[in-house]
């Protein structure tokens, strides 16, 4: 992340491509600092104005490229869809986090370039976060 989520600004998001659905298999995410926060996960169903896109790759190298984006903390808020996916809280030491897992389908994000997910900071004081996001397309 590049700037710490708070209530309604992801620290991060990932979205869907127009021609097809992401399946999310596993998140991982770690404090980065030494102070503790709540992370939430939500699903997002316009962009708002995202940052700068992350650098991602595929496994399967032989596999058609990357379709999902990946992307850095948002400057404008983002429609968030009521309901949160998944909740936890970094403890207050570096490294400190949890592993999101989604099952035999995944958390589906349906394909259209506004739908999306994001972690934001749904109580207290937001931290920048380092994350990991597997999804298959």
């Amino acid at each position: 992340m590049t700037a710490a989520p708070t209530a309604t600004l992801p620290g991060a998001s990932i979205y869907a491509p127009a021609g097809g659905d992401l399946r999310v298999r596993e998140i991982g995410v770690f404090n980065s600092t030494g102070t503790t926060c709540t992370v939430s996960l939500r699903r997002l169903s316009t962009t708002g104005t995202q940052g700068a896109s992350q650098n991602v790759f595929e496994y399967d190298e032989g596999s058609m490229p990357v379709l999902g984006t990946v992307f850095a903390a948002h400057s404008v808020l983002p429609t968030l869809v009521n309901g949160i996916i998944r909740y936890g809280a970094c403890g207050a030491a570096i490294g400190a986090g949890f592993v999101w897992t989604f099952g035999e389908n995944g958390l589906t994000i349906p394909a259209g370039t506004g739908n999306g997910i994001g972690f934001l900071c749904p109580t207290g004081t937001g931290q920048i976060l380092d994350y990991y996001i597997d999804w298959d397309e």
